[in-house]
C-alpha cells in the first residue's frame, strides 16, 4: 500500500479524536497545535479540516476558528429517524443477501465478553450494524449507515449514561442475527425496527437525565466527559 501523506495522517488522527469524543463537541481546533503534536506543518491540518468539514465533523465560526461540530437534540433525532429508515430495510435485504462469511463476521461480533470494556462492546455494536449493512448487498444503503454509525460513535462516547444501552444492544443483535441466519426478512425487519426504537427512548431518557442534572439547555446536548479513571467508561 503507498504510504499516508501528511493530509491522510492529519485526517485519521482528527477524525478518531472527534469521533471518540477525545476532543468534544464545540472544543476549539487550533492548526498549529494539531501540527505541532504530528510533527508536520498546518498546510495538511489545514486540508484535514477541510475534509472533516464536508462530513459535518468541523465547523468554522467567524473570529474563532475551527471548533467540532456540537450535538444538538434534533441531530439525535435525525440520526434516529434516518436509522429507522435505513436499518429495517437492510435487515430484510440481509436476510436473503448475506453471505456466509458476514453471517460469521456477525455471529462473532455478538459474542459475550464478560472482560471486555465499554469501548470494546460499542465497537462492536457499531461494527455489528456496518455489517448488517454490507449484508445487504446494497452499496448506496451500507454507505449511509456507516456515516450513521460514525454520528452514533460520537453519542456512544460524549459520556452519557448508557453502558446498559450497549449492554442490552449487543444481546439484541443475537435475537436480529438469529433471523437473519433462518433467512426470515420479514422478521429482520421487525426486529431492527424495534431495536432502533428502543435505542432511541434509551437514548434521550439518557439526554434527559444529563440535562436535568446538569441544567442544561433544552435545545443541546450537554456533555459530561468520561472521567480519565476509568478509561471513559459511561
Amino acid at each position: 500500500m503507498p504510504p499516508h501523506s501528511a493530509t491522510d495522517r492529519a485526517y485519521e488522527y482528527l477524525r478518531a479524536e472527534i469521533l471518540s469524543c477525545r476532543m468534544a463537541p464545540g472544543s476549539r481546533i487550533v492548526e498549529g497545535e494539531i501540527a505541532t503534536v504530528l510533527d508536520m506543518s498546518n498546510t495538511p491540518v489545514k486540508r484535514a479540516l477541510g475534509m472533516l468539514m464536508h462530513e459535518g465533523f468541523v465547523e468554522v465560526r467567524p473570529r474563532h476558528g475551527y471548533r467540532v461540530t456540537e450535538i444538538t437534540l434534533a441531530d439525535v433525532q435525525e440520526i434516529y429517524q434516518l436509522r429507522q429508515v435505513v436499518e429495517p430495510a437492510a435487515a430484510e435485504l440481509a436476510a436473503s443477501n448475506a453471505t456466509p462469511d458476514q453471517l460469521q463476521q456477525m455471529r462473532n461480533l455478538v459474542e459475550d465478553d464478560p472482560q471486555s470494556s465499554y469501548q470494546e462492546r460499542a465497537q462492536s455494536v457499531l461494527r455489528f450494524h456496518e455489517v448488517l449493512a454490507e449484508a445487504s448487498g446494497n452499496a448506496r444503503l451500507a454507505s449511509v449507515l456507516s456515516g450513521l454509525m460514525d454520528e452514533m460513535q460520537r453519542l456512544l462516547y460524549m459520556g452519557l449514561d448508557i453502558s446498559g444501552n450497549v449492554s442490552h444492544q449487543a444481546g439484541e443483535h443475537r435475537e436480529l442475527l438469529d433471523a437473519l441466519l433462518k433467512g426470515n426478512h420479514h422478521q429482520a425487519r421487525e426486529i431492527a425496527e424495534h431495536q432502533v426504537e428502543i435505542g432511541r427512548m434509551r437514548m434521550f431518557e439518557a439526554i434527559l437525565e444529563s440535562l436535568t442534572s446538569a441544567g442544561g439547555t433544552a435545545d443541546r446536548v450537554v456533555l459530561n466527559p468520561p472521567p480519565a479513571s476509568n478509561g471513559g467508561e459511561a
